[in-house]
């Protein structure tokens, strides 16, 4: 066998480069509408449809999960994205590149394992690197179909091994001739073994040559059943793009072959699979440049990463990089992206939207029974859970989509919920996961920012923060939402001064962002309508209590507004009572967010009362613990705030007559849910 590499190599693109040919098996991708919409069960079990839709369950009548049937492909598991699958589906067919925006656990990276799965696996190649006798610094690139690579490996590997025998049996027998020599007939047996230990060491030397001639196998997928998928999130420029290895002994005869050093990329395995990028804007600015080179051209060559390395002196022949590629990230994503690369996505494929929440529907109610047995069966250690257990975990995902109608789709937190649930059931003992279990495990399984709230609570109570008295003037309980899923009732406390400057100023402090900001000045602006009197003569100070994190959003407009306006008028304030809302201009009590998380931390910090916007007033899914502890008061204008909050005789009655006699209609107008803004 020649020391050259094969000259035989396959046609370019032998399997074609964008999907299957016509004379190819049947298309593993299938019809778009053949998605597992509905939710298959096994043996007689039947859907209740009179009942589906007051059923958390949805209609659906099991024993357990372990009768739901769950879809073999991975992308008929996917729950509730279904713009983000179909489309998906099309560019798997059509080879195209996806860019996912989303928050986190919403389904991009199943959906990139997904596409992997609907490639055509007749496509795959094998990538062999050869070492170049013409120019050992640009080693010779050859691919070959799937499972062929190894049959050449071994095949170079078994002539250099027959071709190092005989050079081993020559080399042995000219030692011994020489030895023979020395000893017999010239007398000189240390010139002998001295002579013999130089062939054998110029032996052993001119036999590393023949070695070179061995090739590397770079991509192997001879035993891969799908076609490639790699996560690159985060990976540096030598794992993302290849690399070639340092050699301290790349001189002397010592060093190893510049193409055994070479190493593949994460865009090189990824040929004709899927390259999966989360969070992208993190990949610096010289690796996107390289990226979308290897998207446009479907090549890529290997050289050394660092430019001290001796692996910066080798350069590969273009490595194929035919990948489908997946970009994923946040909002912020697309701002730091490089434009470049975002335009190679955009006109060579599709942008989708992952959503955060979607309808709740008897029929989605079922895929979140069949999402409880995927995340059973795919752990495989957790026991199948009871109905009331499953209907316990589809109550979560309506409590955490915040929204009225609706269920989460972040859906890694709530698969978190499932497992230490079922954890929690297997340390028990029981054959099957309860409702029980379920409950313990939303308490166990609380967030960081959760944890921190509910400490928070239990140290103000020790220090007594709360107001120990009834009634005060310029202090309300405020609430707050840290990390998206964890209330806080957090004080705001306002006084009156004379004026130190030369016009009335609003002081606030807290770390306020620059939303939070931006209320506190409107609120000056009702402050100066609805009070009736001048500030003009007049500094007034608000403090946000012990705000060390901040406060982001304007949910504390009505909080701020009621405690200037009591300070103002000498007004005390119902201490058991608690709010959230923001406000505009005119007074209008307009929805906010996470409004169940806040009126919960009110119960837990001992509110009787809690004053929310009207329009809120669908979204609220409270635990039943609290349901008995706590009146929740809906509200649209800020005067019905007052109403509530402000307590005395008269002098409540003449100021929230005066403010209805300012506002007129406008107090006639109730914020509701399809003519209100969207939360803040």
């Amino acid at each position: 066998m020649s020391n050259e590499p094969p000259t035989d190599s396959p046609p370019e693109n032998e399997y074609g480069s964008h999907g299957n040919e016509p004379d190819e098996p049947a298309d593993p991708i299938g019809d778009l509408e053949d998605l597992g919409s509905e939710v298959d069960v096994e043996g007689d079990v039947e859907i209740d449809e009179d009942a589906a839709e007051d059923d958390l369950l949805g209609g659906l009548k099991v024993d357990d999960t372990s009768d739901i049937k769950v879809p073999d492909r991975l992308v008929d598991q996917v729950i509730g994205q279904e713009d983000a699958r179909d489309i998906v589906l099309r560019a798997a067919k059509q080879h195209r590149h996806v860019m996912m925006i989303g928050s986190p656990g919403t389904g991009k990276s199943m959906l990139a394992k997904a596409m992997s799965q609907l490639l055509p696996k007749e496509n795959l190649q094998d990538i062999l690197v050869y070492h170049n006798p013409d120019d050992s610094n640009e080693p010779k690139i050859r691919t070959v179909p799937a499972g062929k690579g190894e049959q050449i490996v071994d095949a170079h590997r078994e002539e250099s091994r027959k071709r190092n025998q005989m050079r081993s049996l020559l080399m042995w027998v000219i030692i011994a001739v020489v030895i023979g020599y020395a000893f017999l007939i010239a007398f000189q047996p240390l010139m002998g073994i001295l002579a013999a230990g130089i062939l054998y060491f110029a032996f052993r030397y001119t036999n590393q040559g023949g070695d070179a001639m061995v090739p590397k196998l770079l991509i192997n997928n001879a035993d891969r059943q799908t076609a490639p998928f790699k996560d690159a999130t985060g990976a540096h420029a030598g794992a993302l793009l290849g690399d070639v290895r340092h050699d301290p002994f790349q001189s002397g005869g010592m060093g190893t072959p510049a193409h055994e050093r070479v190493e593949s990329g994460a865009i090189h395995e990824a040929n004709k699979g899927v390259l999966f990028l989360d969070e992208i804007n993190t990949l610096d600015v010289r690796s996107q440049q390289k990226l979308m080179t290897a998207i446009q051209e479907g090549e890529f060559s290997i050289t050394g990463q660092s430019e001290r390395s001796s692996g910066a002196m080798v350069q590969t022949e273009p490595v194929p990089c035919d990948f489908i590629m997946v970009a994923a990230g946040n909002m912020d994503a697309m701002e730091n992206m490089h434009p470049a690369l975002r335009s190679r996505i955009k006109g060579y494929g599709y942008e989708v939207y992952m959503e955060d929440t979607i309808d709740d529907t008897p029929e989605m109610r079922r895929k979140y029974a069949r999402f409880v047995a995927q995340e059973v069966e795919n752990d495989g250690r957790l026991p199948h859970f009871e109905p009331n257990a499953v209907s316990e975990i589809i109550l979560e995902a309506k409590r955490r989509a915040g929204r009225k109608d609706s269920l989460t789709l972040e859906l890694r937190n709530l698969g978190g919920l499932v497992r230490v649930a079922g954890d929690i059931a297997k340390s028990k003992g029981h054959e099957k996961t309860q409702r029980e279990d379920v409950l313990e495990a939303k308490k166990r399984s609380r967030s960081i920012e959760q944890q921190v709230a509910d400490d928070y609570i239990e140290r103000r109570k020790d220090y007594e923060l709360r107001a120990t008295e009834k009634q005060a003037v310029g202090r309300v309980n405020g609430l707050a939402v840290m990390g998206g899923d964890s209330g806080i009732m957090m004080p705001v406390m306002a006084e009156v001064t004379p004026r130190q400057g030369e016009g009335g100023e609003i002081f606030a402090t807290g770390k306020l962002q620059e939303i939070a900001q931006e209320a506190v000045e409107n609120v000056s602006a009702i402050i100066k309508k609805y009070t009736g009197e001048s500030i003009a003569d007049k500094d007034i100070h608000i403090q946000f209590v012990q705000s060390y994190e901040g406060v982001e959003g304007d949910s504390a407009s009505i909080t701020v507004a009621t405690a200037v306006i009591s300070a103002l008028e000498d007004i005390p304030i119902d201490q058991s009572l608690a709010m959230t809302g923001s406000l505009s201009v005119r007074g209008d009590v307009l929805p906010v967010g996470g409004v169940t998380h806040k009126i919960e931390a009110a119960a837990k910090a001992g509110c009787d009362k809690v004053i929310i916007p009207k329009a809120n007033e669908q979204d609220v899914m409270i635990e039943d613990e609290y349901k008995d502890q706590i009146e929740i008061i809906p509200v649209s204008h800020l005067s019905e705030v007052l109403d509530v909050a402000l307590v005395g005789e008269p002098e409540k009655d003449s100021l929230v007559t005066r403010l209805k006699s300012i506002t007129g209609k406008a107090l006639d107008k109730q914020v509701g849910p399809n003519s209100s803004p969207s939360p803040q």
